[in-house]
């Protein structure tokens, strides 16, 4: 039996020994649940912005739907149910505002440092920037979560390099964290419990972007089913974007597939009835593809305790095509949308010309925590990386409101 040992408790800054009943792994979750770059979520964009529609997910509720499927898929596995939960409510919290569009601007801001990347990023809140735990000498040590935790919500455990120029797990300047929290861990392999954060965060996305979109009015399934020149659009965007490998005439026999499904919703009419429907389908998915990888990998290592290094979470073949079809459907009509292309533009201007405003009114114009960064940094590609700091920070009703501010 695979058992979690004294190493995976170990946090990076000591901590005096508490009386509690709660596990190490319990206060883990406990301390991302009450973190504010968790909070902040509420007001950052998932796929379109907070506030545009109240039915919509924001980050924040698509991360609590994620500890949902992933904690049950971790538990059923043998995981520590508050690792995986730690894990998937971390996992989107180093997003800037406007959601990808805001992450592909400071990556242009950030080019000459490192780059910008979500993923690298929350290792930074966890470790560093969120207020929680200390070094000894006094340093800011984030959150200081367990080693597990933290080797749990690292979705791309390597640094930037030739070899992955644009997903990474870490900056330069936090390799040492990263060093740590990889120990004994074999190189560039993920943890079984950052597998199922992963596989539950694709579930979640692709299923209620879906449902949204359906339900904003942006997807009508029956169009994408029946119409000839809708399937061929959606076909081979899903191909360019998720499946280049596969072929555009599997694709569009998954996406029969699940029409085949007898909780498929073919038509929603908006009533009570309707919704109701819809919310079947999602859940019916989730089962789905969850079940799909607990009987794969309990088939492929047993009905043992899982845990760490001990097994690799296995998704069947058909399960990776339908979860991408249902990203490709949300990417079809919600993030490629005509409609949207000139607001996206926008949002990327106003993160770069806010980016270079806090540079020009720097210290002052950063908030307290930020400017004592500012501070303690001796070179100007610290001071730059404080500034990205800051930006990434802001939700997209305070990054409006900052830039206006300082553009007056």
């Amino acid at each position: 039996m695979n058992v979690y040992e004294d190493a995976d408790r170990e946090r990076w800054a000591p901590e005096p020994e508490k009386r509690s009943s709660r596990t190490d792994f319990a206060r883990d979750r406990a301390r991302v649940l009450h973190s504010a770059s968790l909070r902040r979520l509420a007001a950052k964009t998932q796929v379109v912005s907070p506030g545009s529609d109240d039915f919509v997910r924001n980050r924040l509720t698509h991360s609590l739907e994620v500890a949902q499927v992933g904690r049950e898929l971790g538990m059923a596995l043998g995981c520590d149910p508050d690792v995986v939960d730690a894990a998937c409510l971390a996992h989107d919290i180093g997003h800037p505002p406007f959601g990808h569009n805001g992450e592909a601007a400071l990556d242009q801001v950030a080019r000459d440092i490192g780059g910008f990347e979500g993923n690298a990023q929350t290792l930074r809140l966890l470790s560093r920037l969120e207020a929680k735990a200390a070094h000894p000498d006094g340093r800011s040590a984030g959150l200081n979560l367990t080693r597990a935790s933290l080797d749990a919500a690292t979705k791309y455990p390597w640094p930037r390099g030739d070899a992955h120029p644009r997903k990474f797990g870490v900056y330069e300047d936090d390799l040492a964290v990263f060093s740590w929290l990889r120990t004994g861990a074999p190189d560039e392999r993920r943890c079984l419990e950052a597998q199922v954060m992963d596989f539950a965060d694709d579930v979640a996305y692709c299923v209620h972007d879906v449902e949204d979109a359906i339900v904003a009015g942006w997807l009508e399934p029956s169009r994408v089913l029946d119409d000839a020149g809708e399937r061929e659009w959606f076909a081979l965007l899903t191909q360019e974007w998720y499946l280049p490998e596969i072929d555009v005439e599997e694709i569009l026999e998954t996406l029969d597939r699940l029409r085949a499904c007898s909780f498929w919703v073919e038509v929603y009419d908006g009533r009570r009835s309707g919704l109701a429907a819809l919310k079947d389908m999602t859940s019916q998915l989730i089962g789905r593809f969850s079940e799909a990888a607990q009987r794969a990998t309990h088939e492929a290592y047993g009905h043992g305790r899982l845990t760490r290094y001990a097994a690799d979470l296995c998704v069947p073949h058909h399960t990776r095509l339908e979860v991408a079809v249902l990203k490709g459907l949300a990417a079809t009509y919600v993030m490629t949308s005509r409609d949207r292309a000139e607001t996206y533009g926008d949002q990327r201007e106003l993160v770069e010309e806010l980016a270079g405003q806090l540079w020009d009114r720097a210290p002052e114009a950063l908030e307290p925590t930020f400017r004592e960064d500012w501070a303690d940094s001796a070179a100007d590609d610290a001071r730059l990386r404080v500034i990205v700091d800051q930006v990434a920070s802001l939700t997209d009703a305070s990054a409006y409101l900052l830039h206006s501010r300082l553009k007056s």
